[in-house]
């Protein structure tokens, strides 16, 4: 891993072996946080309202564009150009999509503007427009962030050591069985996880992104989760008396494929920027906020790294600096590189061939046998 902290393929070694990874560095690393902040420019830590709103505007026109062209002009088409145009609108509005769901990610961290209330309006009306609790993830998104890398406390996809693998794992340890896994993971993993915390961390009881009086929340914040529920079904409500207009095919056609598409780009682009060979975990005896931050990769998407507003390939920095600005993480990620070095990690394999790889090479994490940092835990892929 060279000064630029790339993750490379190659004959790394680690504890005297060779590794199919060059790991990333997991002791406390030379340098602060501050020290962090200092190589970047002032202006990127501050958020203009009219700059963040221009992002919103631009994607609804797209959006709404795109819904134009679906309903005006598909019906009209011969077959079977209907039948090719249909998943053409669907990749484009879905993708789209996912830019907006990035947006009221932004206003959940406080990054979209200086004023909390206007950030709380824009993010509760776009994430519940897309079936997303808004106040209920804010809340345990932060509490990931604060807890990156820590298999006790973090919040989502906190890797099992193999001890707790499920006995089952090990038939899915195939093509056939990890195709299967994906194509759960991408269609029902984000549903699953806000109502039934699948992959998340463990509470002592059921914990439901949805229950205001649930294990994930303080009593300060139940207040915040009913105003989620209550933007949820008003979103289900207009959803219905859609359906009852224009009929449940239409429906599913113009808006539920393209919000699989959202919930499957969502939980790739979670999964990829946490898990990778070269990364560790750490339990509590090793855990610290900044080498839990570090503990991330920016991955590349092609050109959907500007239509998800960059958050997939300037992740390390938006964990570092979470109340930053979209527009300006870009240059932020190429201030802090040379401060980071080796510390900072990023995989250039296509997401479509990491997603498989991921899957095949990071099944559960046990620390190195034989080394003295037993709190440190590395992917491995025998069950």
């Amino acid at each position: 891993m060279g000064a630029g902290g790339r993750m490379t393929v190659g004959n790394g070694k680690h504890e005297g072996k060779e590794s199919p990874v060059r790991r990333a560095p997991y002791t406390k690393p030379p340098f602060t946080l501050s020290q962090i902040k200092k190589a970047i420019s002032p202006h990127c830590f501050q958020r203009s309202l009219v700059r963040s709103f221009s992002y919103v505007v631009y994607d609804l026109i797209l959006v709404s564009l795109f819904y134009y062209i679906a309903s005006s002009y598909f019906p009209l088409l011969p077959y079977p150009l209907a039948y090719l145009a249909w998943p053409v609108y669907w990749v484009f509005q879905g993708c789209v999509l996912t830019g907006v769901w990035v947006i009221a990610h932004e206003c959940g961290h406080h990054a979209f503007s200086d004023y909390q209330w206007v950030d709380d309006t824009v993010g509760l009306i776009l994430h519940s427009a897309l079936l997303v609790p808004y106040f209920s993830w804010k809340y345990s998104h932060r509490r990931h962030h604060s807890n990156t890398g820590s298999l006790e406390r973090d919040e989502v996809f906190v890797p099992k050591t193999k001890s707790k693998t499920p006995w089952f794992a090990k038939y899915f340890n195939n093509p056939p069985g990890r195709a299967l896994t994906l194509l759960v993971q991408l269609t029902l993993g984000w549903p699953l996880y806000l109502t039934f915390n699948v992959s998340g961390r463990p509470y002592d009881r059921f914990a439901c992104h949805f229950d205001p009086h649930g294990p994930i929340y303080s009593d300060r914040e139940r207040i915040q989760i009913y105003i989620s529920d209550a933007g949820i079904f008003t979103a289900i409500y207009v959803l219905y008396r859609v359906a009852m207009a224009k009929g449940l095919a239409w429906l599913v056609c113009i808006y539920g494929v393209p919000l699989l598409i959202v919930n499957g780009f969502l939980v790739l682009i979670t999964y990829l920027q946490h898990t990778h060979p070269a990364l560790p975990h750490y339990d509590s005896s090793e855990w610290d906020w900044l080498r839990g931050a570090l503990a991330t990769a920016d991955r590349d998407y092609g050109v959907l790294n500007k239509v998800f507003h960059n958050i997939t390939d300037t992740h390390v920095a938006h964990h570092l600096f979470s109340t930053m600005p979209h527009y300006h993480a870009m240059e932020a990620t190429k201030a802090i590189k040379p401060v980071l070095g080796e510390y900072y990690q990023f995989d250039g394999t296509p997401f479509y061939k990491a997603m498989w790889r991921e899957a095949k090479e990071c099944l559960y994490v046990e620390p190195d046998e034989g080394s003295p940092t037993k709190g440190v835990f590395w992917y491995r892929n025998k069950i």
